[in-house]
């Protein structure tokens, strides 16, 4: 599905005929693995289009408050790649997640139909016939494999590969495990998924139990930190101003935005290892966290300029 006005898919083209068909097709899966069904040389474009006006815009801004153009261009060129990565990246762990959810019923409906008397294959099929929602769509698309000359088992397996998710992996390797070997197909859907539906449940109950962790992270990343600092930068540069010039001052000045840069990134790698045991994720909270952060910082000693200044 194309999202970019006539006139702009000649930039679109030239995006597909430059950039690598490996780095196409991972943006695609992942755009795909979020449930947003539009091409890949699309979304980069227009991310391109934001961040080029965003850039200028802030160009200019940052001209008049006094403030490096040049940092303020690269922020606002970089802001809505940025922010576009994050949202994607909140899109694909809501999207598994109401998969993951979905999944206990959808085994307990192919037992019930196993009992039925109806092959696994036709099951699958006729369940992703009905009803609407992210694992139906998923359901198809391994029922279009199968039909296009995937086995049963590739197609399954594949699904929990896009996905990027070790319970659903976990699940569909264990159904095939048992179907294997043999014995009572329905009796072995019917325990993974009550297996599955007990993983879940804990998942829940730790994700809460951490929850004030996490908050008590962000705080401190976002708002706490950068404020402090902010503020004690504030001071130095008014105590300058009525004569008591400090020569470490705009060195200070560097240290501290680089302090808050480090401790953002730290921050939002503690939470990717609180929330889901994994620091790859971590790195993927800093695009919101770090420019949200400096952001406050910024904000924090040009308020406290215009206080002093009255």
């Amino acid at each position: 599905m194309a999202i970019i006005p006539t006139a702009l898919s000649p930039l679109s083209q030239s995006i597909d005929d430059m950039v690598p068909d490996k780095y196409l097709v991972l943006v695609q899966e992942n755009l795909i693995r979020a449930g947003i069904y539009v091409k890949a040389s699309d979304i980069i474009t227009l991310m391109l289009i934001f961040g080029i006006g965003l850039a200028a815009l802030t160009f200019v801004l940052f001209m008049v408050l006094g403030i490096s153009p040049i940092l303020g261009a690269l922020i606002g060129f970089i802001a809505p790649f940025a922010l576009i990565l994050a949202w994607l990246f909140f899109a694909m762990e809501k999207r598994v997640d109401a998969i993951e959810q979905s999944t206990p019923d959808f085994l307990r409906q192919i037992a019930s139909l196993l009992r039925a008397g109806v092959g696994i294959e036709t099951a699958m099929e006729d369940i992703s016939k009905q009803g609407s929602g992210p694992l139906t769509e998923e359901l198809r698309r391994s029922v279009i494999e199968i039909k296009i000359g995937s086995s049963f088992e590739d197609a399954l397996l594949a699904m929990g590969t896009r996905l990027k998710s070790k319970n659903l992996d976990r699940t569909f390797r264990m159904i095939l495990e048992g179907r294997r070997v043999g014995g009572s197909l329905s009796d072995v859907i019917e325990t993974v998924a009550e297996d599955l539906r007990a993983v879940l449940a804990l998942k829940r109950e730790r994700k809460a139990n951490v929850m004030m962790s996490v908050m008590f992270l962000l705080i401190a990343a976002v708002i706490a930190a950068p404020f402090a600092l902010g503020m004690i930068m504030t001071y130095s540069s008014f105590i300058a101003s009525v004569g008591k010039a400090n020569a470490l001052a705009d060195a200070a000045y560097t240290a501290a935005s680089g302090y808050i840069i480090i401790h953002s990134v730290i921050a939002s790698i503690l939470m990717g290892i609180v929330l889901y045991g994994n620091a790859k994720k971590g790195v993927k909270f800093a695009l919101g966290v770090v420019p949200a952060s400096y952001l406050i910082f910024y904000l924090a000693g040009t308020l406290a300029m215009s206080l002093f200044a009255m």
